[in-house]
């Protein structure tokens, strides 16, 4: 038995905020937007955010500080200062942290007798505000799922979800606002996009549906990761990532990721790595392991792809790090007993774990 539930409207295309602004209504009156310092500034689409809510007279606060990769600290710190807003929805503007971000206070903000840890218990909540996402990376995927990945205390990563709550209910997709990204920022979240496809058509928990979504996903990411990174204002290339990503949240909704997002987690919250390029360095196995069960989707991976390692260095895959002996035990523990695994194909033995640490160490 399957089944499919992904309720996110999404509208998709050049000007799709103003053109579909009114969907809005549906929300509330008054709007809490979550986005970053700087970079939905630069691109526009703060501006184009904030113009289109004051033509349909919603109201609207501005969060602009949320930081890579999201800590509990600034959920807390989000809370305290808007508990008393009175809003009636949460936009996430931005990468995945925004949007990862929006999904935490739009549960907060609702349940206000609840603190963070709560999160990772959905039986302690049965309602949240409303979401908007809007996604100006291509990327995380996070306009379509339910899944939020913030860092906890500890300095690890954590990812809590809602089977209902935590999917956007709108999600606007606009390639435009993806021109100005980094070649390093492209790199690393295409390679994310392309984990979310790869690791969600390989996983155990994968259906007829989101096989359609995911070979699509990653037949746009091959063909059209290389012609952005080549040139950044290929608008073409750059609407086919941001589908594929959103394919690929689409993927991932149903599946969720495999070890690979566990074994990348620590390159990316004590070493520094992006997260799209600490999973991406894994991949490789995670499709050689899979042969073992599903020879035939690792031949359409392969005959998409090629050699997988061979692909990511063509795109410029190169992770490296210092890595000493007790962190290669903790995470090899970790990753060895991350609820990902469940749905990993193959046989990931501690030995192995290791091996794929050491691979990535800086000798």
């Amino acid at each position: 038995m399957w089944q499919y539930f992904m309720p996110t409207k999404v509208y998709f295309g050049e000007k799709c905020i103003e053109r579909g602004i009114e969907a809005l209504r549906s929300l509330g009156k008054r709007a809490l937007i979550l986005t970053g310092r700087r970079s939905s500034k630069e691109n526009g689409s703060l501006d184009d955010l904030t113009r289109a809510l004051s033509q349909i007279g919603i109201e609207w606060e501005l969060f602009d500080d949320v930081e890579e990769n999201p800590t509990f600290a600034l959920v807390r710190n989000i809370v305290s200062e808007y508990r008393d807003g009175s809003f009636d929805f949460v936009i996430g503007l931005g990468g995945g942290s925004p949007m990862d971000t929006a999904k935490a206070i739009a549960v907060l903000l609702k349940n206000p007798t609840l603190n963070v840890e709560d999160l990772y218990d959905a039986s302690r909540y049965n309602e949240a505000l409303p979401i908007c996402a809007i996604p100006t990376t291509a990327g995380t995927g996070s306009e379509v799922t339910q899944y939020s990945v913030l860092t906890d205390d500890a300095g690890f990563k954590k990812g809590f979800s809602h089977p209902a709550l935590t999917f956007p209910k709108i999600a606007f997709l606009d390639a435009r606002y993806t021109l100005n990204l980094s070649e390093a920022l492209t790199r690393s979240t295409g390679l994310d996009a392309l984990c979310h496809a790869v690791e969600g058509f390989l996983s155990r928990r994968a259906t007829v549906l989101s096989d359609l979504y995911a070979k699509e996903s990653i037949k746009l990411i091959a063909e059209n990761l290389p012609k952005a990174l080549k040139d950044p204002t290929d608008l073409r290339a750059r609407e086919n990532m941001l589908l594929a990503s959103c394919l690929a949240g689409m993927v991932i909704s149903q599946t969720s990721t495999t070890i690979a997002h566990a074994l990348g987690y620590p390159l990316t919250t004590f070493k520094g790595i992006r997260h799209g390029e600490a999973t991406a360095a894994f991949l490789d196995v995670i499709v050689e392991q899979a042969m073992i069960e599903v020879p035939e989707k690792v031949d359409f991976v392969r005959s998409v792809l090629g050699d997988v390692a061979k692909f990511l260095e063509f795109v410029g895959l190169n992770v490296r790090v210092p890595i000493n002996d007790e962190e290669l035990m903790l995470w090899t523990s970790r990753a060895k007993n991350a609820p990902h695994v469940q749905w990993t194909r193959g046989n990931f033995t501690e030995e192995l774990i290791r091996y794929l640490y050491e691979r990535v160490k800086l000798h």
